[in-house]
C-alpha cells in the first residue's frame, strides 16, 4: 500500500521538499549563507527567542492585517524579497512568484540577477511590481535598466547596498558556484541532475533560457547558474558611496528603497540621500558572517530614522508570529526570501500561494491572541518583556 504524502504545513516543510527536489548546488545556493553561517543561525534564533504577550477578553471578532505601502494597500505587511536565480528553482520562477504575490495582494520584487527579464514578468501580471537594482560599473547600463523598469510600470526601486563584494559562501565554493569547477565537480553535478529528473525536465530543459534575463542584452554569454560570482566581481561597482545614491535619486522619480542597512548611522545617511524607505538587512547572512541579526538592530534604526522614512526588515522571518514580532520591534513591514523560494521550488506557484495564505492565517491568529485586531494595535506592548 503506497504511503500517503502529508501536505506541507510550515516553512520548514517546504524547505525539506525543496531540498529533495533541487540539485544540491541549487538548494545550497538558496539555503546557505556566508562563512560558518553564524549570522544565518542568529537571524533565525533571535526571532525564536522573542516572546509575545498573550492578552484575552478583547474584541478580536474582526482581524485586519492590511497596511499601505507607498500608497498601495497590501493584504499584510509583507513583500517577496528579490532573489537571484529564482528561475533556476522552478520553471520561469520569477513569473510564478509575481503571479502568486499578485493573487495574495502583496508586493513582489524582481532581482537584477533574475532569470526572467523585467519585460517578461511585466507581461505576466496586471499590477506593478518592485525592481531591485545593483549598481553596475557602466552607469549607462544602470540608466537603461531604470528606463526599462519605468516602462514596465515599476514604481518602487529597491537598491541593494551591501554587495560591494560577494560574500564568501562555503557551500557555493564546494559546489563550484563560483566557477572553476574541477572534473570531479562536473561529474558530481551530472550525477545530481540524473537523480533529480523532475527538475531536469521542468527547469533544466523546459525552463530555458538560463541567462540573467534583464542583463542578457549587456552580458549575453554569461551562464546564470555557474557564473553569478564572476558577474558580481567583474561588473558590480565596489566604489559606490552615498553620493551615488544621490545620483540615483536624480535618475529615479519613483519610490526609492535602500536595502542592506544595519546601523543607525547608515540609516540616517540613506534618508539624507533621498530614500523613502530602508530595509534593515544583513542579506540573509549571505554577505558578512558574524554580524548581528537584523531583528536585534531594528529598534535602534527605527529610533534613528523616526518618521523620515519607512523602516522595513528582512532576515529570519519564517512564520506569521515573526511578522508580528518585527512590527512590535518597530518595523512597518517585512520581506521574506528563503520561505518563498523554498515553497516555489517545492511545489511551484501552487506551493507559494499556499504558503502565503498560511502566513496570513498565522498572523491573524497571533493578532487575535495578543489582543491586536489591527496592525496599528501591534506595538512594543505586544512583546513579553519579563
Amino acid at each position: 500500500m503506497p504511503t500517503m504524502r502529508l501536505a506541507p504545513a510550515s516553512t520548514s516543510d517546504y524547505r525539506r521538499l525543496a531540498e529533495k527536489r533541487l540539485p544540491r548546488m541549487l538548494f545550497d545556493y538558496i539555503d546557505g549563507a556566508a562563512g560558518e553561517e553564524v549570522t544565518l543561525a542568529a537571524n533565525d534564533a533571535d526571532f525564536k527567542a522573542i516572546r509575545l504577550r498573550q492578552q484575552v477578553m478583547r474584541d478580536v471578532s474582526e482581524i485586519d492585517t492590511t497596511i499601505k505601502l507607498f500608497g498601495e494597500e497590501c493584504a499584510m505587511p509583507l513583500a517577496l524579497a528579490p532573489i537571484g536565480l529564482g528561475g533556476m528553482m522552478a520553471r520561469r520562477g520569477e513569473i510564478l512568484a509575481a503571479r502568486a504575490a499578485e493573487a495574495a495582494g502583496l508586493p513582489f520584487c524582481l532581482s537584477t540577477v533574475a532569470i526572467c527579464s523585467i519585460e517578461e514578468v511585466a507581461r505576466a501580471v496586471a499590477k506593478p511590481f518592485w525592481f531591485q537594482l545593483y549598481m553596475m560599473k557602466d552607469r549607462g547600463h544602470v540608466r537603461e535598466l531604470l528606463e526599462r523598469a519605468k516602462a514596465a510600470g515599476c514604481e518602487t526601486l529597491v537598491f541593494t547596498v551591501d554587495l560591494a563584494v560577494a560574500g564568501v559562501r562555503y557551500r557555493d565554493v564546494r559546489n563550484g558556484m563560483g566557477g572553476g569547477v574541477s572534473m570531479f565537480g562536473k561529474l558530481r553535478a551530472g550525477a545530481e541532475y540524473l537523480t533529480h529528473p523532475s527538475w531536469v525536465h521542468d527547469v533544466g530543459v523546459m525552463g530555458k533560457p538560463h541567462v540573467f534575463g534583464s542583463l542578457a542584452e549587456f552580458y549575453p554569454n554569461v551562464k546564470a547558474a555557474s557564473e553569478l560570482k564572476k558577474l558580481i566581481d567583474a561588473q558590480f561597482d565596489a566604489s559606490v558611496t552615498w553620493k551615488d545614491i544621490e545620483w540615483l535619486r536624480r535618475q529615479w522619480d519613483g519610490n526609492l528603497v535602500i536595502k542592506g542597512v544595519m546601523t543607525a548611522e547608515d540609516a540616517v545617511a540613506a534618508t539624507d540621500a533621498g530614500a523613502d524607505a530602508i530595509v534593515v538587512s544583513n542579506h540573509g547572512g549571505r554577505q558578512l558572517d558574524g554580524v548581528a541579526s537584523s531583528i536585534t538592530v531594528t529598534p535602534g534604526i527605527v529610533d534613528a530614522v523616526g518618521d523620515r522614512a519607512a523602516v522595513l526588515m528582512d532576515g529570519g522571518v519564517r512564520c506569521g508570529k515573526d511578522v508580528a514580532a518585527a512590527l512590535a520591534y518597530g518595523a512597518k513591514a517585512v520581506l521574506i526570501g528563503r520561505p518563498w523560494i523554498w515553497a516555489l521550488a517545492a511545489q511551484g506557484e501552487r506551493g507559494l500561494k499556499t504558503l502565503l495564505r498560511t502566513l496570513k492565517a498565522e498572523m491573524e491568529v497571533c493578532m487575535a491572541l495578543t489582543g491586536a485586531p489591527t496592525i496599528a494595535d501591534i506595538t512594543s506592548d505586544t512583546l513579553d518583556k519579563t
